[in-house]
C-alpha cells in the first residue's frame, strides 16, 4: 500500500487549508470528510425557499478576507469573490438610533455623539498598528512576536473586561458599538480579556472589513477544495473516521476536529494524561439559530442598519452584558443577544429580485433544548417595527441539528471550545507548539490558536507545524 505522506480529517476550512499548504510544499495530501460535501460549518444551501441561498454555519468571514493563510492564494481563480458592504456592522439602540461602524474611522466617529474623539484615537491608533498586530493576533502567544511593543500595547488594553475598557464613554453608542464586538467572546462582558475581541473587530472594521463572499460561504470551501485539486490533493467525502484503522497509510495525521474526537480515535497512541484531557475539553455556550427569507430589507428604525453587512441586536452594552451573563450561568435571556447577517443587501445573488435573506443566532446553554425563535424575532422586531411581516419562511437551527450538520459544533459551541479561563489564550493546552499532539499527530481545529472563525490559520498552523517536523 502507497504511504502518503499526510492524511487530513475534516473539510472544513482549516482542514482544506491545512491541505493547500501541504500539497504547496510538495507534500503528497488525502482529505478524509464523513459529510457529502466540502465546508463543515462553511457551507450554504436553499434551506427555506427556492431561490433564497442561506449560510448553513458561518456567514459573516472579517478575519477570513484578513487572514494570512489565504492571502497569496489565487481563490479568486477557482471562484471566490469577496463583498464589502457599505457599513461593516452597527448596533441599534432605543428610539430609532444606530452606532454603525463604517470602514472609514471619521464617518464613525461622527456618530457616536460625545465619544466622537475617544473614537478616533482609538480606532487610529489600531489601524496603524494593524500590520504588526495581525500576525501576532492570528498566532500561538507562547512565541516571540514579532512586534512585542505594539502587542503589549494591544495586551495592556485587551486583558481588561470590556464592561470597564467603556466606563468613562460619555454616551452610549461607542460602548453598545464596543459591546457588541467583544460579545463574539461568549463569555460574560465583565470577565478579563473580552476588550480584546472588541479592539480586535473594531481593527478589522477599519482595515480589511467585514467582508463575505459573494453566493454564500460555501463558495470560499469551493474555492479552496479546487485549488487544492488543481495541485494534486485528494479529497474523499461521505468517509467518517470512528478507528484509527480507518486511516490510509501516511507519514502524519492532521486532524481538524475537537480533542475529544482526536482522543477517541488515537485511542491509546496518545499518552495517557493528554488521552483523558483531550476527552474531558470543555465546550462552551451553544448557538441557536434561525434563517429567514424576507418579502423585502429588514425595516430599521435606523436607516443606516440597511446598509450593514452585520447587526448587533441587543441594546445597550449594559444589556448585552446582561444576556451574556445569563447564558453562562445556564439561563435564557428573555432578551437575548442577536447577532444578524443581511448579505443580500450587498449580494443580490442570494435571494429573487426584490426579496432577501437574513442569518440569525443568539448564544443558549450548551445543547439547551429551548425554542429561541420568538425572543430573537422579538428583539429584531423591538429594532425594526414590522420585521414580522417580512417573513416568507424560516429554519431554525438549535444546538442539537448545528452538531448533527457538523459534529465539531459539540452542543451548539460555534468556537472549538469554552474560552473561560486561560483557554482563550492556551488552546488545547499551554504549550509553545500547540498543534503538536505526538511526533506524528497534529491538531489544526477552532481549538488551537487562534480558535474560532473562518480563517483556516489553525489549520495553516498545524501544517507548518508538520513541515517543520516529520514532514521537513
Amino acid at each position: 500500500m502507497t504511504r502518503i505522506d499526510a492524511v487530513v480529517i475534516g473539510a472544513g476550512p482549516n482542514g482544506l487549508t491545512a491541505a493547500i499548504t501541504l500539497a504547496r510544499a510538495g507534500r503528497s495530501v488525502v482529505v478524509l470528510e464523513g459529510a457529502d460535501a466540502v465546508g463543515g460549518a462553511c457551507r450554504s444551501a436553499e434551506t427555506t425557499l427556492p431561490g433564497f441561498r442561506h449560510d448553513l454555519g458561518a456567514a459573516v468571514m472579517p478575519l477570513g478576507f484578513a487572514s494570512p493563510a489565504w492571502g497569496e492564494l489565487p481563490l479568486a481563480d477557482h471562484g471566490l469573490d469577496w463583498i464589502a458592504p457599505r457599513a461593516e456592522f452597527g448596533q441599534p439602540l432605543d428610539g430609532g438610533r444606530a452606532a454603525v461602524a463604517y470602514r472609514d474611522i471619521e464617518r464613525t466617529a461622527r456618530g457616536l455623539g460625545p465619544d466622537a474623539e475617544r473614537y478616533r484615537r482609538l480606532a487610529g491608533g489600531l489601524t496603524s498598528d494593524w500590520e504588526r498586530l495581525r500576525p501576532a493576533l492570528l498566532r500561538p502567544l507562547l512565541r516571540v512576536p514579532p512586534h512585542p511593543l505594539t502587542l503589549a500595547r494591544f495586551g495592556l488594553r485587551g486583558i481588561q473586561p470590556a464592561t470597564r475598557f467603556v466606563s468613562r464613554a460619555a454616551g452610549d453608542a461607542f460602548p453598545a458599538l464596543f459591546g457588541g464586538c467583544a460579545a463574539h467572546a461568549v463569555l460574560p462582558l465583565e470577565r478579563p480579556l473580552t476588550a480584546s475581541f472588541g479592539l480586535l473587530f473594531l481593527a478589522l472594521a477599519h482595515t480589511t472589513g467585514w467582508q463575505y463572499p459573494r453566493g454564500g460561504a460555501g463558495v470560499l470551501s469551493g474555492a479552496l477544495a479546487s485549488y487544492l485539486e488543481s495541485l494534486g490533493g485528494e479529497i474523499r467525502l461521505s468517509r467518517p473516521i470512528d478507528n484509527w484503522s480507518d486511516l490510509p497509510a501516511h507519514r502524519v495525521a492532521i486532524f481538524t476536529t475537537g480533542p475529544p474526537a482526536l482522543a477517541r480515535i488515537a485511542g491509546d497512541r496518545l499518552p495517557g494524561r493528554l488521552r483523558r484531557r483531550f476527552l474531558a475539553w470543555p465546550y462552551g455556550p451553544g448557538a441557536f439559530k434561525v434563517d429567514y427569507a424576507l418579502d423585502g430589507p429588514i425595516p430599521w428604525a435606523a436607516g443606516a442598519l440597511s446598509e450593514a453587512g452585520t447587526v448587533h441586536v441587543g441594546g445597550t452594552i449594559d444589556e448585552v452584558a446582561a444576556a451574556e451573563r445569563l447564558v453562562a450561568a445556564g439561563a435564557h435571556p428573555e432578551r437575548p443577544f442577536v447577532l444578524l447577517a443581511q448579505p443580500s443587501v450587498a449580494d443580490p445573488t442570494r435571494a429573487p429580485a426584490g426579496k432577501h435573506v437574513a442569518w440569525a443566532y443568539c448564544h443558549v446553554p450548551n445543547g439547551s433544548d429551548l425554542d429561541m425563535t420568538e425572543r430573537i424575532e422579538s428583539q429584531i422586531e423591538r429594532f425594526a417595527p414590522g420585521f414580522r411581516d417580512r417573513i416568507l419562511a424560516r429554519n431554525v437551527t438549535p444546538p442539537r441539528r448545528l452538531q448533527a450538520m457538523n459534529p465539531n459544533l459539540v452542543g451548539g459551541d460555534v468556537g472549538g471550545g469554552s474560552h473561560a479561563g486561560t483557554r482563550l489564550l492556551f488552546r488545547p493546552t499551554m504549550s509553545p507548539h500547540p498543534y503538536r499532539v505526538t511526533e506524528n499527530v497534529f491538531l489544526g481545529s477552532a481549538s488551537t490558536p487562534p480558535g474560532g472563525g473562518v480563517h483556516g490559520m489553525a489549520g495553516y498552523g498545524a501544517a507548518r507545524a508538520a513541515l517543520a517536523g516529520p514532514l521537513q
